[in-house]
């Protein structure tokens, strides 16, 4: 196999590839075991007719698609290793010649990982936060650690107000019909929390256990399903219960059974030493992520939009593993929520391209200093995520080399080391 790979604009270039005609032949016999399983030849059974049979009949070329799926499939591959490129979209082929007895030669149009220009990326002056724990901090974490440890006691007697929990089955209709997505059996709902569709959780304040309400509200005109873009729905609720939080009182008791500690005062001295540990690591990371932002600054690069989109899907598809943790799904919460898909993407799409550009700039940094992860750095690597799911560290190497994963932990271990040089450097 002959590659030769030629850069014609930005990131974009053509990727030219002859194979020689042993391969074609193999490619031919592995497309005529395929298609001999389902060949339908009077006199044969199906599966038997041989390969001179099936020929005469109907040509060899009725193998060529087959033969070029099959050898693309090994060879563009290896084409790309050879020219030392890094492609980050599906390539755009054209094949120029194939035919039995003959070379394979096929163009790709081939979009690759663009070239980094780092800017200034040592020396630069970066504003770090000061750590201050004040009582407003203290008071904060008392009252999350009361959130954390309230009971939702059942309401039977009062209707729902705004930071109750509402159980409850809802089923919505657009013109009278019933719509995919919008139907749910004993839902605990938070009123005040935003999540369905504006309108809705504010017609649930006042209502009382076993009430029933039709819940008037509107879908967005630029909604992902068009029919119910700009409707009027009718939301069918009935209440089993209602829930409400109760506080524990801020006491020694309370300190005696979310610590260690005998009483308050113990307990809040020792919060404040945890909030300031918080505190500091906040201040490190967000210390560390300005570093990086303000070398990305600096930095050239133009990044093909492909890598944004790829983004894009990682950040939905990651949204959507989060909503069905906790019970929902993507078209669940774009229904509830009044947004389209559209509108979801959107909003994701400048963070997106931030990610692609600083992933790139911290890239290029890692090459430019030459920061490698050892071997032993990679077992403390590994050692610390066996601590974590309670396994060995040589049961976490056979997993991630069984996965083909265990150089995606060294990259990581790179970014992370990188971005660490970038903070003491600045």
């Amino acid at each position: 196999m002959k590659a030769t790979w030629e850069k014609i604009e930005n990131n974009v270039g053509v990727l030219e590839v002859e194979v020689n005609e042993e391969r074609v032949t193999g490619a031919l016999d592995q497309a005529f075991k395929k298609v001999q399983k389902r060949a339908n030849v009077p006199g044969f059974r199906k599966g038997k007719v041989p390969r001179q049979i099936f020929e005469a009949k109907f040509g060899v070329e009725s193998l060529y698609q087959d033969a070029i799926d099959i050898l693309l499939q090994e060879v563009y591959p290896e084409a790309v290793k050879e020219a030392s490129i890094f492609p980050v979209d599906q390539p755009e082929v054209e094949v120029e010649q194939f035919a039995k007895g003959q070379a394979f030669k096929f163009k790709a149009k081939v979009t690759v990982k663009p070239e980094v220009e780092l800017g200034e990326y040592k020396g630069l002056n970066v504003e770090k936060q000061a750590v201050e724990v004040t009582e407003e901090d203290l008071n904060a974490e008392l009252e999350r650690l009361q959130q954390r440890h309230a009971e939702l006691v059942v309401v039977d007697e009062d209707t729902a107000k705004e930071g109750d929990t509402v159980v409850m089955d809802f089923e919505g209709f657009v013109d009278g019909e019933a719509f995919e997505g919008g139907k749910g059996d004993r839902y605990s709902l938070e009123l005040g929390s935003n999540t369905f569709i504006p309108g809705f959780e504010e017609q649930l304040i006042g209502l009382g256990t076993g009430d029933f309400k039709d819940v008037e509200v509107t879908f967005p005109e630029e909604y992902h399903a068009e029919n119910l873009a700009g409707k009027p729905a009718t939301f069918k609720v009935k209440v089993h219960e209602i829930k409400r939080k109760q506080l524990p009182v801020l006491d020694d008791e309370f300190a005696k059974d979310v610590s260690e500690f005998d009483t308050l005062d113990e307990f809040k001295e020792d919060l404040k030493k945890q909030i300031a540990t918080r505190k500091e690591r906040e201040a490190e990371q967000a210390f560390e992520s300005a570093v990086v932002e303000k070398v990305s600054e600096n930095a050239k690069v133009e990044i093909p939009s492909a890598m944004i989109e790829t983004e894009i899907q990682h950040m939905v598809k990651d949204l959507d593993n989060r909503l069905r943790s906790q019970g929902m799904n993507i078209d669940m919460f774009l229904t509830l929520s009044g947004q389209t898909i559209a509108d979801l993407r959107e909003q994701m799409q400048q963070d997106a391209s931030k990610r692609v550009k600083n992933n790139l700039v911290i890239e290029q940094v890692t090459k430019a200093e030459g920061i490698a992860v050892s071997d032993e750095e990679l077992q403390e690597e590994l050692e610390q995520m066996a601590q974590m799911y309670q396994r060995s560290a040589e049961e976490i190497r056979t997993i991630l080399e069984k996965n083909g994963t265990l150089d995606n932990l060294r990259e990581e271990a790179a970014v992370r080391k990188t971005i660490k040089f970038l903070a003491e450097n600045n």
